[in-house]
């Protein structure tokens, strides 16, 4: 299943010509996957509170094919292809009109946020999680 959420691009984003600097792809990527866990029921800072449960960022593969630029009308999607009890991995891209401007590979790590270290998920989050891959 994959999950798309549309972005404008706006001046905070691009550098002096009016191009999107190449940092600001990893936020918009982060953006649909916090979205993509929002749609599938999970507040991450209720998950901090209730669960000790936090989700970061291991490793990030980008791969750019073109600029995107000040205006345009972008979408950044997630799909989730694996889930492991400790980690999960997308892959995800920055599109504009169906073309690909950024494709990515995106593992994130469960650390328990009181001693930011390597944790298993709960298994009714595991479950769930793991069942959004089909």
């Amino acid at each position: 299943m994959r999950f798309s959420l549309p972005i404008r691009v706006y001046w905070e984003d691009t550098d002096a010509g009016g191009v999107v600097y190449h940092a600001q792809y990893v936020a918009f990527l982060e953006r649909a996957r916090t979205e993509w866990l929002r749609a599938q029921g999970f507040d991450q800072g209720a998950l901090k509170e209730t669960e000790h449960l936090i989700f970061v960022v291991h490793s990030m593969s980008l791969d750019f094919k073109a600029p995107a630029k000040l205006d345009d009308l972008l979408e950044a999607t997630a799909k989730l292809v694996s889930c492991k009890k400790v980690s999960f991995e997308f892959e995800q891209t920055v599109e504009r009109d169906g073309q690909t401007l950024v494709n990515a590979r995106v593992k994130a790590a469960v650390l328990d946020s009181r001693t930011m270290k390597p944790r298993g998920m709960p298994a009714g989050i595991y479950e769930q999680l793991h069942g959004a891959m089909s």
